[in-house]
């Protein structure tokens, strides 16, 4: 009870004007109670609540300023490559990163695009698409099928995606994979920093092998 009771004493307070401020996108606002939306920053607000006009892309430029990773990790990473590479396969850190935002006109979602530079080589490049659809409301899918429903939360005043179960596509056919088939949970969290900059983290914990990958980044929107 005491550990609530801090948690709660913690959380920020609602912004109330948030409840009525204009915004022209409400695919994310819509996935959250109205309290939850009102409790995050208002950049993170605008982040999320911005629609991206067909045609338009919005870029964040920054870098990957750390990345951690177990024996098992790298190795999920590589097999990962057999439906597009969604999870990093460059382990160094500070490198530079992009991340591309375009709108999906035949699912109603988004494309997220998200560019790696190594030390040598070409950039590893990752390709998603976020649609507005499923039991939980979000999915995300990458190559060959296969994605993954999501949980969006608001906790500490970030907001967090989080892994609810994976599916595959097979003949047309959607197939929940067997909890001993999945990779693990992944977590997304977003975090403002201020002055326009924010933290991307992703992680991936498995139930017997623990945390798998820690990816830790750092954008700002880069304006027209």
């Amino acid at each position: 009870m005491e550990t609530a009771a801090v948690r709660i004493a913690e959380a920020p307070a609602p912004d109330e004007s948030a409840l009525h401020e204009p915004i022209g996108d409400l695919r994310f606002r819509s996935l959250l109670a109205a309290g939850d939306w009102a409790r995050l920053p208002a950049a993170i607000r605008r982040r999320f609540g911005k629609r991206v006009a067909a045609g338009d892309t919005v870029v964040y430029v920054g870098e990957v300023a750390e990345v951690s990773t177990t024996r098992a990790g790298r190795v999920l990473s590589v097999l990962a490559r057999l439906i597009g590479g969604p999870l990093p396969l460059v382990w160094d850190a500070p490198l530079p990163s992009v991340v591309t935002v375009t709108e999906d006109g035949e699912s109603g979602g988004q494309n997220w695009t998200r560019l790696y530079a190594r030390r040598r080589g070409f950039p590893q490049v990752v390709h998603s698409c976020k649609r507005f659809q499923g039991p939980t409301g979000l999915e995300e899918r990458v190559g060959g099928g296969v994605g993954m429903a999501l949980h969006v939360a608001v906790e500490d005043g970030a907001l967090v995606f989080r892994s609810a179960h994976y599916f595959a596509t097979v003949v047309g056919r959607r197939l929940r994979l067997p909890r001993w088939a999945e990779p693990g949970l992944i977590t997304v969290t977003h975090t403002e920093l201020g002055e326009g900059r924010f933290a991307f983290t992703l992680e991936v914990d498995h139930p017997a092998f623990g945390r798998l990958l820690r990816q830790h980044a750092v954008f700002r929107e880069e304006l027209p």
